[in-house]
């Protein structure tokens, strides 16, 4: 082994120690909409993590036991609470995690509009729904941010929503946007993050997600019959620079995590 090599191998090493002790929570709403790609990283980096399948009744923990918290994507929206009374509990322990214990957080599309919704941000319906394989465009401050630095500033994403943030929370940070979505990405203070698209793809998420009725009923509506074998073949071809870009986000989520 080289020199180079040996020294890359004491870094990773160092890193996944500086993990291994980590306890990370999954909030899910949905048995298809998991952390996807992440569940590698997360086994890779020794991180243990723990999901509440919110949509089954399962409880929320303590979350003091926590050292970090993801909020995932479903198809219920985040004023559904007479048909998922659930959220009511999951908006306060977002509040309460973002804002009281001040760990690092992490939601993507409705975990980005629950982070939004918990602290006193509003959601509404988009005048054109964005489903497809479409452009984000990063803003100026996302070059510095630490979530997203490194990643590029147009990038392509799996986007499969129909309600999106208006208002986002005070203080709250714009780091990204598409034409037809403002809020994109954005922080909140200096530990919480809300992505409306999605980076946790792999080759089965499609399909998967397709599956769901509220899911099929809305790509259908908005690009046809077709559309199913079209974001197939699209997405799969992308996969690679899909996996790239999450794999720099959950890096760059660890450092957050060991500053903590």
């Amino acid at each position: 082994m080289g020199a180079g090599q040996h020294a890359r191998l004491l870094i990773l090493t160092r890193q996944v120690s500086g993990l291994a002790h980590m306890k990370l929570l999954v909030f899910q709403h949905i048995g298809c909409e998991h952390p996807g790609i992440f569940r590698q990283f997360f086994d890779e980096a020794r991180i243990d993590w723990d999901v509440v399948k919110l949509d089954a009744g399962e409880q929320i923990p303590p979350l003091e036991r926590f050292d970090a918290l993801w909020v995932m994507g479903g198809p219920m929206d985040v004023w559904d609470t007479d048909s998922c009374p659930w959220l009511v509990p999951e908006k306060e322990a977002i509040r309460r995690w973002v804002q009281t214990l001040k760990k690092p957080f992490l939601g993507l599309c409705l975990g980005h509009q629950l982070l939004a919704d918990s602290l006193g941000g509003t959601c509404g319906w988009t005048d054109k729904p964005e489903i497809g394989i479409l452009d984000v465009d990063l803003a100026e401050e996302a070059k510095d941010d630490p979530l997203l630095r490194g990643v590029d500033a147009s990038i392509k994403c799996l986007q499969w929503h129909s309600v999106s943030v208006t208002t986002p929370p005070a203080g709250a940070l714009l780091l990204a946007s598409s034409p037809d979505c403002q809020w994109q990405a954005m922080r909140v203070g200096k530990n919480a993050w809300g992505l409306q698209f999605h980076v946790e793809l792999q080759e089965s998420t499609v399909q998967e997600w397709s599956e769901v009725p509220a899911y099929a009923e809305a790509l259908e509506k908005a690009k046809g019959c077709s559309a199913l074998a079209e974001m197939k073949r699209d997405a799969n071809a992308l996969m690679p620079e899909f996996n790239r870009n999450a794999r720099v986000i959950f890096d760059n989520f660890t450092e957050v995590m060991r500053r903590f």
